[in-house]
């Protein structure tokens, strides 16, 4: 039997301090989506802007869409979409049964933007989804200048 040197057991335990620390860490950093205040989150996660025409933002807790329907008027708009929670969100937009947009963003808080022209008023189906729920998510449907 080989003897260990005595500074092994002390960098063993500091190595085991280590570990415990960072998953404390990484635990602390974690959102809890169930007990979210979706409001509060969006205020600070969603880029202000004049001009929205249409938002929403919510908990997605299953793998469901939720889906949401708005009156608007033909034009340029910049559509945006953020989400918390680990994987990813998509923001699906269709207009007459077309497919106007399908937008993704990682779930880190960092919002993803995309250019969309609607042709004609109408309505607007919007539908966001996730196959890595549980998260929270918001979007908004914003004018763009002439």
């Amino acid at each position: 039997m080989v003897p260990f040197p005595s500074s092994m057991p002390r960098a063993l335990s500091a190595v085991a301090a280590a570990a415990v620390l960072l998953g404390v860490s990484g635990c602390a950093q974690q959102l809890s989506v169930e007990n979210a205040d979706v409001p509060a989150w969006k205020a600070t996660a969603m880029p202000s802007a004049s001009g929205i025409v249409a938002e929403d933002s919510g908990k997605i807790l299953n793998a469901q869409p939720i889906d949401h329907t708005e009156n608007v008027p033909a034009g340029k708009y910049t559509l945006t979409l953020v989400c918390e929670g680990g994987g990813k969100a998509f923001l699906a937009v269709r207009s007459g049964g077309k497919e106007l947009a399908d937008l993704g963003a990682a779930c880190y808080g960092t919002p993803e933007s995309r250019k969309i022209t609607l042709p004609e008023s109408g309505p607007l189906e919007l539908s966001a989804s996730s196959v890595d729920a549980p998260l929270i998510y918001a979007y908004q449907l914003v004018s763009s200048s002439p």
